[in-house]
């Protein structure tokens, strides 16, 4: 299968002046893909504040270094924004995640695991949700390294900046579906 990846452009985003100009930029677009990186825990009961927010458009994305910044007035704005859509997967848990590093009230959050429970699709992980819509492959690779390392990796700002993008891709992709019936859904035993 081929391989999905995120081609456009990726800004790291880590101070608070930086966040205030990528939420301006972000409060202005039409949708966005959203999701959340954790620096993993390999001790029983032990775990990390939520390191990484990453927030994309069809052609940007922007990967705010939460370890760094924190959630800053602007971050807070975007999360509570209700006019722009923001688009992810199990965002149940992302939400509870940031809610760890502040309080706010999510604004227009839509959980693509519930849009294609819908659907009747049981495969709800962003990697076979792809693979059966797109036909295509996104690579897990780097998804339990170190999200609070000093520098992001090429690896990881890539891994992260497609997690974000793919889930308007799929989004879009649903939204095309239920309008045209386009679809057959193959239940296997």
């Amino acid at each position: 299968m081929p391989r999905a990846v995120f081609n456009g452009r990726i800004f790291v985003i880590n101070t608070a002046a930086e966040a205030d100009k990528a939420v301006a930029y972000l409060l202005e677009q039409e949708i966005l893909g959203i999701d959340t990186e954790t620096r993993p825990s390999f001790k029983k009961g032990h775990m990390h504040e939520v390191a990484l927010l990453q927030v994309s458009t069809h052609d940007t994305c922007f990967l705010f270094r939460l370890n760094l910044i924190g959630m800053t007035p602007s971050i807070i704005k975007l999360l509570e924004d209700i006019n722009v859509p923001k688009i992810g997967l199990s965002l149940h848990d992302d939400i509870l995640s940031l809610h760890k590093r502040a309080d706010f009230t999510p604004g227009n959050f839509i959980d693509l695991q519930k849009h294609v429970g819908e659907l009747g699709v049981e495969d709800l992980s962003l990697q076979k949700l792809y693979a059966n819509f797109f036909h295509q492959k996104i690579s897990k690779s780097v998804r339990l390294s170190n999200w609070e390392s000093d520098v992001l990796s090429d690896s990881q700002k890539l891994y992260a900046a497609t997690d974000a993008w793919a889930c308007i891709n799929l989004y879009e992709e649903l939204l095309r579906l239920e309008r045209t019936k386009d679809y057959k859904l193959i239940i296997r035993e």
